[in-house]
């Protein structure tokens, strides 16, 4: 099948957040996991090392570290959310190239991040990617339900109200495309390497080159 005939029936383009709409170089996400630490140590009273190895441990078992905080002590995820995403978005740089890219898509254009949709709307502009958009969906849209849960996609989807036999998603978390493949999405992991698994139906090393392709081949 080539790209074009993959994607001619694709009228909305889901993509995540986080290293997938900025590469894994940008050092973003660093800074969040050093906040959610903070956050454990100050309100589970444990050390840096044993904060590092509960966040770990949840985002293995419950999806993310917010879901661990929630199932396993409570958590309110309000305050959480805003710490962790209170960081420094200087690190991060417009691409209009990618920008491009993503406009010359047909259809609908919609973010789902496991972060804040505000979060999402400061890495946009520091990416300048603003204002080109249908949807932004953040966590709290799917009422606190990570990625990859079933129940957090199938609340985002019914509140976006699309299509899933008719969208594509583009993740860099091979895991969190299981449930997509499974809801008839096609699925593109966006990474340096390609991950395992038959839910994976394309790769993007360079997601504007792969964008770029999917419409110079006719989509």
């Amino acid at each position: 099948m080539s790209l074009a005939s993959a994607f001619d029936h694709v009228t909305t383009w889901v993509f995540d957040l986080d290293e997938t709409l900025y590469p894994p170089t940008f050092p973003l996400f660093p800074q969040i996991e050093a906040r959610m630490a903070q956050w454990i140590v100050a309100e589970l009273g444990v050390d840096l090392a044993q904060a590092d190895a509960l966040r770990r441990r949840w985002w293995h078992d419950h999806g993310t570290t917010l879901a661990g905080l929630m199932r396993e002590h409570g958590a309110d995820p309000a305050p959480f959310l805003a710490h962790v995403h209170d960081i420094d978005f200087s690190v991060l740089r417009p691409d209009p190239d990618l920008r491009a890219a993503l406009a010359a898509l047909p259809g609908r254009r919609v973010i789902y991040t496991n972060g804040t949709a505000p979060y999402a709307e400061k890495v946009l502009a520091a990416r300048g990617l603003s204002g080109m958009w249908d949807a932004v969906h953040g966590i709290e849209h799917a009422d606190h339900h990570p990625k990859p849960d079933r129940a957090a996609f199938e609340t985002v989807f019914a509140r976006d109200r699309l299509d899933p036999m008719r969208s594509a998603m583009f993740e860099d978390s091979a895991r969190n495309l299981s449930v997509p493949h499974d809801l008839g999405l096609v699925t593109v992991h966006v990474g340096p390497e390609r991950a395992p698994g038959a839910h994976i139906h394309h790769h993007a090393p360079d997601l504007t080159a792969f964008l770029r392709a999917i419409v110079a081949t006719g989509t």
